[in-house]
């Protein structure tokens, strides 16, 4: 396995989540974020001690973003050929195997990335046999 090749530091503007206006007090607003659109809305017009509003501010470094905490991105892998595309990248992108893949599926294809040096970020998911 091929440790990710160096970047500058990761700094997260903000972690928490933008909570929609009013979803802590009804439970029939959900908690994802929908624009206030109101005229007389107070999270809209930006007043102190409210809500803050997503924008474009809160963006991440472009040579940064989507890097995991390891530097490397992560790229879906469905079946043991998706990890060949992977040999020449080996130090920027990670495999990450799909949800639906099945176990027997899973052990060729972490066989496959260990053989390549590529990582693979979920490798103990659904792979353990039971005694």
């Amino acid at each position: 396995m091929v440790s990710a090749k160096k970047h500058v530091p990761i700094v997260k503007k903000r972690t928490k989540r933008f909570n929609r206006h009013q979803s802590d007090t009804y439970m029939c607003v959900d908690a994802n974020w929908r624009k206030p659109k109101g005229i007389d809305n107070r999270v809209r017009r930006r007043f102190k001690g409210q809500a803050a509003m997503p924008s474009i501010g809160y963006g991440s470094n472009r040579k940064t973003r989507h890097l995991m905490p390891s530097g490397h991105k992560a790229f879906l892998v469905h079946n043991p050929n998706d990890v060949d595309l992977l040999l020449m990248h080996n130090k920027t992108f990670a495999a990450e195997i799909a949800h639906a893949v099945s176990s027997r599926k899973r052990v060729e294809i972490i066989a496959k990335a260990k053989q390549l040096g590529v990582k693979v970020t979920n490798s103990r998911a659904r792979v353990t046999v039971e005694v």
